[in-house]
């Protein structure tokens, strides 16, 4: 799945050691809110630190993120989670709006009809 909008919070970096394996691993989550009518707003994870550093994802960038979702359950609760597995920086061209000198301009006004003859034949009520 994707979205596209602008990167409003950056979250704090958490990290751990995990119980199985007991290598380190460290995760981040951004929020991001899109240009839509009505905007709505994501909250994503890219987990692991060399994602992390390759997208280096900034407060107020324009992005596209790739992720997956997925659902655990914990003490009989559900949650879901969001995962980026590819970031993609959007062109500041692209969003919003089109540049000045790509936008239509409007129509020409055409010229206006000459209701000033009266039509004797006419027999609408006003």
């Amino acid at each position: 799945m994707e979205l596209s909008g602008k990167v409003i919070v950056v979250l704090e970096p958490k990290s751990g050691v995990s119980k199985t394996t007991g290598k380190e691993w460290k995760a981040q989550e951004y929020v991001i809110e899109t240009h839509d009518q009505y905007p709505r707003k994501m909250c994503f994870e890219v987990f692991g630190a060399d994602k992390i550093d390759q997208f280096h994802i900034q407060a107020g960038e324009e992005i596209t993120v790739s992720f997956d979702i997925d659902a655990r359950e914990w003490n009989g609760r559900w949650f879901n989670s969001i995962r980026a597995w590819k970031v993609e920086r959007v062109e500041a061209s692209s969003v919003g709006s089109q540049p000045m000198d790509a936008m239509p301009f409007p129509p020409s006004p055409e010229v206006p009809a000459d209701f000033s003859v009266t039509d004797e034949k006419d027999d609408l009520p006003f």
